[in-house]
């Protein structure tokens, strides 16, 4: 609206309002469809980014859990290259202190073993995250072909309302029907 109260139309929207206040039925019933169309739209819309919101947290938690299981391999190094450091003192050893570097060596190979448990428990976290992550996405590139088709569906029935093609109206109930289609193929 400007400052002297005026309010300035496009073109379309002027056309849209006069065809719908005009009495005209097509009109009243492109109207109609494209509120409807609009409405399921935002529906889908709001799945569509709800899925996508869910599938890149478990992408994110993957990440986390690879790089958590990646810390725990660089454990894992540190505690070997000392194992091998506690053997070759060991060797080098007198007598009477090998015994300690064995233990030493002992130790290492136990504290290894659990780094190592603990390191693939995390890889397998992180692949489920990512298998999980993968199967979130499928729903969601249904959902953007849907909201697709239904954007499409809008687009001709507007274009119904200017030019008085029905045949461009039929096009856009069959756009509609298809985006509905997916989107409910998405629900069940």
């Amino acid at each position: 609206m400007s400052a002297d109260g005026f309010h300035v139309h496009g073109a379309h929207e002027h056309e849209l309002e006069h065809q719908a206040h005009g009495g005209d039925r097509l009109s009243g019933q492109v109207a109609i469809f494209t509120a409807i169309l609009a409405s399921v739209g935002a529906i889908i819309s709001y799945q569509g980014g709800a899925t996508q919101n869910e599938s890149m947290l478990m992408k994110n938690e993957a990440v986390l859990k690879k790089t958590e299981a990646s810390d725990q391999w660089n454990f894992f190094e540190s505690k070997s290259n000392k194992a091998h450091l506690m053997s070759l003192a060991a060797e080098l050893a007198p007598p009477a202190k090998q015994s300690y570097y064995q233990e030493q060596l002992k130790k290492y190979d136990a504290d290894k073993k659990e780094i190592k448990l603990k390191a693939e428990a995390l890889e397998a976290e992180s692949e489920k995250a990512n298998l999980e992550s993968e199967h979130l996405m499928h729903p969601h590139h249904k959902l953007a072909l849907a909201m697709t088709m239904i954007q499409i569906a809008i687009a001709l029935a507007s274009i119904t309302a200017l030019t008085r093609k029905r045949w461009l109206f039929g096009a856009a109930g069959i756009s509609a029907a298809v985006g509905v289609a997916l989107w409910l193929a998405v629900l069940l």
